[in-house]
């Protein structure tokens, strides 16, 4: 059994802060609890509920984010509720009783992006909260059941699943068209399922999977990465793609980007990169930006 471990994150709410997990905790969805009684199915969940400054807990993929009343500092109580959590999970006690009444309805949507390989499948379900990327089915094999099924299909080339979409590449050798309905279908079924959906975060640093944590950032590269969060990943993701900050160089003033699902390949990439990516941060960082490049581009 992995040993897992748990991290704090500071969030932009003061009372807020995030135990993040070096492995998944639930499949795909959060819960949150306000209380007590809510948290019935989280045997975690009901003993942090005894601490008396905790107000709120939510539980995601690979995160567990809990809200304090005033009572308390974090820094009273963080390093004892790092633990608390840790020693729990490491016993390999149940985080959450998932309860299946009845199958929860999904609902999936396809839709063209800019880039012709690929199409990207929208879910009104969440999918996972940190974006991972497949270039084959050895890669998917290690960490996600759903994107290891996707491969069996013979046109597909890559895969991107982030939040609450997957974006799908695929080979020439057949049109969207052809077999959209098909995969739609699919994906809708699996979820619908209860299958897994991520089971664990790849472990692998490739330049297609890089997150640097905000603390090891320079105030410039914070910057950037802040810029790109607020302006540019929402418009890319739209689009079924997705943006990471790689590298920033203060002698060359150049930004190393990493493009991802339908952002990774595109045609009009180049041209969005240059024109729209490079003339923002140029506008917003004054004299820090010459240019920025796509280093899988």
């Amino acid at each position: 059994m992995s040993v897992i471990k748990i991290n704090i994150q500071e969030t932009n709410n003061e009372t807020i802060l995030k135990f993040i997990s070096n492995s998944i905790l639930v499949n795909g969805g959060s819960y949150e609890f306000n209380n007590i009684d809510e948290a019935k199915n989280s045997p975690l969940a009901q003993q942090l509920f005894h601490l008396p400054f905790v107000k709120k807990i939510l539980i995601t993929a690979n995160f567990i984010a809990i809200q304090r009343y005033e009572i308390v500092q974090w820094e009273d109580v963080e390093e004892e509720l790092r633990e608390q959590i840790e020693n729990y999970l490491q016993q390999g006690n149940k985080l959450v009783e998932e309860i299946n009444t009845k199958k929860e309805a999904v609902e999936i949507y396809a839709e063209v992006t800019p880039n012709p390989a690929v199409m990207k499948f929208g879910s009104n379900k969440a999918l996972t909260q940190t974006d991972v990327e497949f270039k084959n089915i050895e890669e998917a094999s290690k960490s996600s059941p759903l994107a290891q099924e996707l491969f069996g299909f013979s046109f597909v080339k890559e895969i991107f699943i982030s939040e609450n979409y997957v974006s799908i590449t695929k080979y020439d050798m057949i049109e969207w068209n052809e077999v959209h309905q098909e995969i739609r279908s699919f994906i809708r079924s699996y979820i619908q399922d209860g299958k897994t959906i991520i089971k664990e975060l790849p472990k692998q640093k490739t330049t297609e999977n890089v997150e640097i944590p905000k603390e090891d950032l320079t105030d410039t590269e914070a910057k950037i990465v802040d810029i790109l969060d607020e302006y540019i990943k929402p418009a890319v993701a739209s689009d079924g793609g997705n943006i990471a900050f790689q590298s920033y160089d203060e002698k060359t003033k150049r930004v190393n980007v990493i493009l991802q699902g339908a952002c990774s390949g595109c045609p009009s990439s180049t041209v969005t990169l240059k024109n729209g990516i490079e003339t923002m941060l140029k506008e917003m960082l004054p004299n820090q930006i010459n240019e920025v490049v796509a280093i899988n581009g």
